[in-house]
């Protein structure tokens, strides 16, 4: 059986008399990505904060690594790696100087500082200071930031929010290669496309409640039917149109009839995506 690294039991939290946060519960698995899904301001950061110890009046359980978060010690850091979807660099140091400062927060072997730089694509700038990088350069050094002490656990916020696809692509190589490794990963992301490439096992969160969690394989394909869509011309010469759905494309005769005679204009199938399936859940739109 895989080991359990983070087990949340009931997990409440208000930062008002107004509850936030309500009846939260999942585990985590060693090796395993799970994604905190959601619209802004739907409770994804709050929780991380109260699994990354951020915040302790919480209700309920969480419990990180055998240990419930509010009562962790220092030595609790050492095993985790927090990337923030606003960076937290010091903007007067260069980006290698960054690097060795957070490198010697922690006690255990670092990863090498340029190996970092170089796979995200800032080694030709280790020399120069944060100040004048730019957002997306900030939060490629904020990234490889999280790793630098090599944790057991990542929590990672938005981790390719603001990047091209180039180098969204170069980070989300490095999530995989980590969870590869044995890492244990948290994404936090409005990100479908990200969630469905990553994520193992996702969890819906909306106003402060989990809606819904799985694979998005089986989120996709348990609450979606792939749907075939062909065209040809009826007897006036218009273009028709149909729509059906793959399990029903064998009994559709217009269509065997089409096959047969060649008069197929065209034919596409589709399938809805976790964004589709994240509305029909929750009924919200993601923003």
């Amino acid at each position: 059986m895989s080991e359990i690294m983070i087990k949340v039991n009931n997990v409440a939290f208000s930062y008002t008399k107004k509850p936030f946060l309500e009846n939260i519960n999942f585990e985590v698995k060693k090796g395993e990505i799970f994604g905190l899904l959601g619209p802004s301001g739907a409770g994804k950061s709050t929780l991380q904060k109260i699994l990354t110890g951020l915040l302790n009046e919480y209700k309920g359980s969480a419990i990180i690594d055998g240990i419930e978060s509010r009562n962790h010690t220092n030595s609790f850091y050492e095993k985790i790696g927090v990337d923030f979807e606003f960076p937290s660099l010091y903007e007067k140091l260069t980006a290698k100087d960054n690097l060795k400062y957070f490198g010697s927060l922690y006690k255990g072997k670092k990863k090498s500082i340029d190996e970092l730089l170089e796979i995200v694509g800032l080694h030709n700038d280790a020399d120069k200071k944060v100040a004048g990088f730019s957002k997306g350069m900030k939060s490629r050094l904020n990234f490889i930031k999280s790793l630098i002490h090599n944790p057991d656990i990542l929590f990672l916020d938005e981790p390719t929010s603001g990047l091209d696809p180039t180098n969204a692509r170069i980070l989300k190589d490095i999530i995989i290669k980590e969870r590869e490794a044995g890492k244990t990963i948290i994404l936090t992301t409005h990100n479908m496309e990200d969630a469905t490439e990553l994520c193992d096992r996702v969890a819906f969160i909306v106003d402060g409640h989990i809606e819904a969690m799985d694979t998005p394989h089986h989120l996709i394909m348990s609450r979606g039917a792939c749907q075939v869509s062909y065209s040809f011309l009826n007897m006036k010469g218009s273009e028709v149109v149909n729509t059906v759905s793959l399990d029903e494309v064998g009994s559709d005769m217009v269509l065997q009839d089409l096959i047969i005679n060649n008069k197929l204009i065209a034919i596409h199938s589709s399938e809805p995506n976790l964004n589709d399936i994240f509305m029909e859940v929750t009924g919200r739109v993601l923003q």
